[in-house]
């Protein structure tokens, strides 16, 4: 029997295939935010292979998952089943070893944990890392093709292959929002630079003369006295609204010293007692990164101070190969629920603040048993 393929025409396909990943990951790249480009990439993944099912996994470096974008499952499974995969089992095994499984039947691998309630029944299993040199981006996960046959070598082939450009893609998008965050903390400098040299130097211009009035008597004591008092009060609100704004020289100072000046920047009661126990070394990240971190700190204090009613703070932060981690510990008052029923306490700008840069907030309280707020950012080597 002859066959169909020639040397030449199997060349011509390899040649078109690539053609076709490389624009199709590039378009991808396009999409807008990370969470965009990496559905997109799963999309392109599908319509490639001609899978059922496509997930792009993003680890959050401490063997979890930060982003998992999920095709061929419809939101309303995805909802009953209740919760997205944390990194354990088979999706573990590629992003740990960062190695390439392919398997006819998952359930003969002694690695698996098996699915969850509600979660359709998968059989193949073809999964790529997705990495340049040692930097881990995500990973690819693939599970039974449309025509019922198992993934083949060629397929793992044209996966890979799509992974090395998605590493690119991934990248390139990071890189541009860590380049508009740079872009928007320029702007906060200025912006705190020109409140210092002009409105707070009007202000104390306006106070002056106001002593002065008052000094003269051309005016009730009572009067200027209030005034004068409301001018102080509107000084030190923009003076710290400019402390907020105003990023400080980090490269220069130690973990444990922008801690130290956090601590400074807040009217600490003398009742409260304050411990730092962070590495005494440069951060290992760029300033935009320790900058939110400060301000996750500094809103965390400041809910101790205002509502915790708390002794002791202990603020720890701890640097592993993949990860560093704040934690913020109080012993005050606590409260009961989920800290999400307490926006008042500033919690919602704190996960929010984490979320630009990768991170994640947990936070554990008890009523009568203190507050724990725990930030983990994973580093990218």
């Amino acid at each position: 029997m002859t066959s169909n393929h020639t040397p030449e025409k199997d060349m011509t396909l390899v040649l078109a295939s690539l053609k076709d990943i490389a624009e199709s990951v590039m378009h991808a790249a396009e999409s807008g935010t990370l969470e965009e480009v990496l559905e997109r990439i799963a999309e392109v993944t599908q319509r490639l292979i001609g899978a059922r099912y496509v997930a792009l996994g993003v680890p959050d470096g401490t063997g979890s998952l930060k982003f998992f974008k999920v095709v061929g499952v419809t939101p309303e499974i995805i909802e009953m089943i209740g919760h997205l995969p944390v990194g354990r089992g088979l999706l573990g095994v590629i992003m740990n070893d960062r190695q390439v499984v392919r398997l006819e039947d998952m359930k003969h691998d002694a690695r698996r944990v098996g699915f969850p309630k509600n979660h359709p029944p998968m059989r193949s299993l073809l999964g790529v890392p997705i990495q340049l040199g040692p930097s881990l981006f995500g990973m690819l996960y693939l599970c039974d093709r449309y025509d019922g046959q198992p993934f083949t070598e060629q397929d793992q082939w044209l996966v890979e292959t799509l992974a090395g450009y998605a590493a690119l893609a991934i990248a390139g998008v990071q890189m541009s929002e860590q380049n508009s965050r740079l872009v928007l903390l320029e702007e906060r400098e200025r912006v705190a630079r020109e409140l210092h040299d002009g409105i707070i130097q009007s202000l104390y211009a306006i106070g002056m003369q106001l002593q002065l009035i008052r000094l003269s008597q051309k005016m009730p004591d009572t009067n200027l006295a209030d005034i004068i008092r409301t001018l102080d009060r509107v000084i030190e609100d923009i003076r710290g609204y400019i402390m907020n704004l105003k990023v400080v020289n980090y490269e220069q100072q130690t973990v444990q010293q922008v801690l130290e000046d956090v601590v400074a920047r807040l009217h600490i009661p003398p009742s409260l007692a304050i411990e730092i126990d962070a590495p005494r070394r440069l951060p290992p990240f760029p300033p935009p990164v320790l900058e939110a971190v400060c301000q996750i700190t500094y809103e965390a204090l400041s809910n101790v101070v205002r509502h915790a009613d708390a002794d002791h703070v202990r603020i720890g932060a701890v640097e592993t190969e993949n990860a560093f981690q704040l934690v913020v510990e109080d012993d005050g008052q606590g409260f009961e629920g989920d800290e999400s029923d307490h926006e008042g306490l500033g919690l919602r700008n704190i996960q929010q603040r984490a979320r630009i840069h990768g991170g994640s907030i947990r936070i554990q309280s008890n009523s009568g048993s203190g507050t724990c707020l725990t930030l983990t950012i994973p580093l990218i080597k």
